[in-house]
């Protein structure tokens, strides 16, 4: 591990031209680097070096006491969080790009899958292979089941889903054409009833694992490919990433979003969305784009509270501990960084994002446990009337507004 000096992100910053207008763009660029450097200098963060390509994933894992991280490189690492160093590092497994790997539940495996057209089943331990097998097609995510009793993985070109044993690699399922274009990511639902895709296609599909059918089939209004999804730890909501630069969030339990779509969280990123994560308590989300931006949002307000600055080049993943004290940030800078939010409300940038004028935000209390929580505006007050935990313990009493007419 090494500590880099901060990168200003000057991707929204025209190039400075001659004479008194350059040295006047000059100065502007000097005073947004003075700016951007105050702001990260308040949120420690620390930088993990071992991969020597893009990093594809990195998730925080074993009770956020290390993290799980794959790369273009070929190999995989299993980082400890406290000295930033590598405890194991797994090569050999591919022989292309990993695209995503993920810790297997109640166990000490993981799974990789690649472009190779490989999925394999490694022993965190030993570093020994304990199964692999070939779907049909490069392999371009996957994921476990919260029992850790499946996996799925998606391949490419054949748009399909891979339902599998995760004991012994037998193939227990297979969704051919799942969708028209390439899906970008998998997972399964916290019950692990279900499997959710997104795709280049721009859909969003729910495949029940019990009946074997697709029971939710969603036209996304998203503008361009969908590149990820998320749920909260009961499943009821879906958060889903798009390079349209938005994040949506789906009330899978209520199902207005079949008459009007997914609500849009606001101020967004100035580039596409690569990634989305929630904390366990729903309360937070955790996104990153290819701003070279990690954000940081409240699902109460919908709104940004805090965007943490420093890759080199694209952010592709995002994690955040059980705890809300830290985030974890993949990029294609070959790095892995390490945030410390867990003094985050007390920063002034985010303080002032809360009470913006500007935001519209209200303060109500909670009908059901008497907190406060803020409203957005864009939020529709005489239905929103629980804050974001009690309406998460009883979200058929949520709905959703549309987004507004533009």
């Amino acid at each position: 591990m090494s500590e880099k000096t901060t990168t200003i992100d000057l991707l929204s910053v025209d190039e400075a031209s001659g004479g008194e207008e350059g040295a006047k763009k000059t100065e502007e660029v000097e005073k947004e680097e003075k700016r951007e450097l105050g702001r990260e200098s308040q949120v420690p963060v620390k930088v993990l070096e071992g991969h020597s390509n893009a990093v594809t994933a990195a998730q925080l894992c074993f009770n956020d006491s290390c993290v799980l991280s794959c790369s273009s490189d070929r190999s995989a690492i299993l980082w400890n969080v406290e000295s930033c160093k590598p405890l194991r590092v797994f090569d050999g497994l591919h022989s292309k790009t990993i695209t995503q790997c993920a810790l297997i539940p109640n166990s000490n495996r993981m799974v990789t899958v690649s472009w190779d057209k490989k999925l394999v089943v490694t022993d965190l331990e030993t570093g020994q292979t304990l199964w692999k097998c070939r779907p049909a097609g490069l392999l371009t995510s996957c994921s476990s089941s919260v029992d850790g009793r499946l996996l799925v993985c998606a391949s490419d070109p054949q748009n399909s889903i891979h339902i599998m044993d995760a004991a012994g690699g037998e193939t227990l399922h297979q969704v051919s054409d799942h969708h028209r274009s390439t899906i970008t990511r998998c997972r399964f639902d916290p019950l692990s009833q279900r499997v959710a895709t997104v795709s280049a296609d721009r859909g969003i599909k729910l495949f029940d694992l019990k009946t074997r059918k697709t029971t939710v089939s969603i036209d996304s209004s998203h503008n361009n490919v969908v590149s990820d999804c998320c749920f909260t730890n009961n499943g009821h909501f879906l958060c889903t990433a798009s390079w349209d630069k938005s994040l949506k969030l789906w009330d899978l339990q209520a199902g207005g979003f079949r008459s009007h779509g997914g609500t849009s969280l606001q101020r967004g990123h100035e580039g596409s969305v690569s990634s989305c994560s929630f904390s366990a308590d729903a309360n937070l989300l955790v996104s990153g784009s290819y701003d070279r931006s990690v954000a940081l949002w409240d699902t109460s307000t919908l709104c940004q509270t805090l965007a943490l600055k420093g890759h080199n080049d694209w952010v592709t993943d995002v994690s955040i501990s059980k705890d809300k004290k830290l985030v974890a940030s993949a990029s294609k800078d070959s790095t892995i960084r390490l945030w410390d939010i867990q003094n985050m409300e007390e920063l002034p940038e985010v303080l002032e994002k809360l009470a913006a004028e500007g935001a519209g935000i209200h303060i109500h209390k909670c009908e059901e446990c008497g907190k406060p929580f803020p409203v957005s505006r864009l939020q529709t007050s005489d239905l929103l009337t629980q804050c974001v935990v009690c309406r998460l313990k009883s979200p058929s009493r949520y709905r959703p507004q549309p987004p507004p007419v533009m």
